[in-house]
Formats: C-alpha cells, sequence, structure tokens
C-alpha cells in the first residue's frame, strides 16, 4: 500500500494541485493584470462616468428612458426591463400576437409624441439580447425635435449632440452606426465627463 501511495496518490496529488494553481490563480490574476494595464475602463465594465465622478451605468447595457426630455432606447425583452439576469431575446416570432401587441404598443406611443412620420425600426423592436444601449442615427434623428422641444433648446444643439456621439462602422466596414443613449442624454444634461 506505501508503494502504491508513494509511486502514483502523490505525484497524482502534486500535478492536481500544481494545475489548479497554475490555471485558477496565476493564469486569472495574470490576464486580469493585463486588461488593467492595457485596457483598464473595458476591464472594469466600460462604467459611463458623470463629471462629478458618479458612475451611472455602462456603456454596454441599456437604460429605460421615458421622460421626452431625453432621447428613447430600444425596447427591452430583459425581464421587466434591461435587467442584465434575464439578458435574452424573446423568441417571438412575426405571427406571435404578443408580438404584434407590443410593436403595436410602441408604434402607437411614438406616434403620440412624434405624429406619423415613419419609424425606424429599431425604435419597436428588441435587439437579440434585450439590453442593447445603441440605436441607430435615424431613430436618433426621428427623436431630435421631441427632445428640443421638451428641453426649450435649439434643434441644432440637438443635433450636435447626436452627431458627437454617433459611432461609425468598425474598421471602416463592420457593423452599422450607432448612437449611445445613455451618453447622449447624460451630455444633453451636462453631466458627461
Amino acid at each position: 500500500m506505501k508503494s502504491f501511495l508513494s509511486s502514483h496518490l502523490r505525484p497524482a496529488l502534486a500535478v492536481l494541485f500544481a494545475l489548479t494553481l497554475a490555471t485558477g490563480v496565476v493564469y486569472p490574476a495574470a490576464v486580469t493584470a493585463v486588461a488593467q494595464v492595457v485596457f483598464p475602463a473595458q476591464a472594469n465594465g466600460s462604467m459611463v462616468v458623470t463629471a462629478d465622478g458618479t458612475a451611472v451605468g455602462s456603456s454596454l447595457v441599456g437604460q429605460l428612458f421615458d421622460d421626452p426630455r431625453y432621447f428613447w432606447s430600444r425596447p427591452s425583452a430583459a425581464g421587466d426591463g434591461y435587467d442584465g439576469m434575464a439578458s435574452a431575446g424573446s423568441n417571438l416570432g412575426p405571427t406571435s400576437a404578443a408580438l404584434v401587441g407590443r410593436v403595436t404598443a410602441e408604434v402607437d406611443r411614438l406616434r403620440a409624441a412624434h405624429g406619423d412620420a415613419p419609424i425606424p425600426v429599431d425604435l419597436v423592436t428588441a435587439s437579440a439580447s434585450g439590453l442593447d444601449p445603441d440605436i441607430s442615427p435615424e431613430a436618433a434623428a426621428y427623436q431630435v425635435a421631441r427632445v428640443a422641444a421638451a428641453r426649450g433648446i435649439a434643434v441644432a444643439d440637438v443635433e450636435a449632440a447626436v452627431t458627437r456621439h454617433t459611432q461609425g462602422r468598425l474598421l471602416g466596414f463592420l457593423g452599422q452606426p450607432n448612437v449611445n443613449v445613455l451618453e447622449l442624454n447624460l451630455d444633453l444634461d451636462g453631466l458627461l465627463r
């Protein structure tokens, strides 16, 4: 029995301990350290911070805005709205009565606030994750007049803020241009750092 312990069990336990230390402690600590040095904002959640240093959210997760003074985000299908613990698409198909009802309610809400102008599709449909923080430049342009009127400021000033927060395609050809709603609303409030 002693021979088995010394010849098989001890080396196996030593390898288990060494691999656990290497893959469970050393490697994660090294990756975390590199991330903190090379990409500190992303490694810490891409937090959006106001001028006074208060973190108000992440640039990667949408938030609900329903006040007319603010740009409105895409609808969320995640839990009760932008719930990271319930992130998922709705899985509702085009023949679903629930989807048709939800889109119809959004269209009615937008028409009540903006009139009969064509509504950009991203303002009535949820993203795949239900947490999308961005809208299209067209969806932002659709809301400019309402936001400017509600704030009592010039349309040109609101359009300039939209332009400041419009991000182009990644590498010039990947994805679509987008506008981060949280950052745009904070800029309009004069709170963005």
